[in-house]
């Protein structure tokens, strides 16, 4: 999670992908299904690979983790 200009307020969450030479991305931001204009943070995927779970405001949410499939850069 982070503060950035551009993002949809407060902290927003973001993802970055391993590259094939073995570095880290640049970070994407996870997008209006996941960030408002409220405080995101914490996101982890759940043991099994299923659900992603963030906090906002104190409240634990979770989605479809496909998510971070749909994140992806095509290559």
């Amino acid at each position: 999670d982070s503060e950035r200009e551009n993002g949809y307020g407060g902290t927003d969450l973001y993802i970055s992908f391993k590259q094939k030479d073995g570095s880290w991305g640049t970070a994407i931001n996870m997008g209006d299904k996941i960030n408002t204009t409220g405080k995101e943070n914490g996101g982890y995927v759940s043991p099994d690979g299923k659900y992603f779970f963030f906090n906002r405001r104190f409240v634990i949410h979770w989605v479809d983790a496909n998510i971070i499939e749909e994140l992806r850069p095509k290559q």
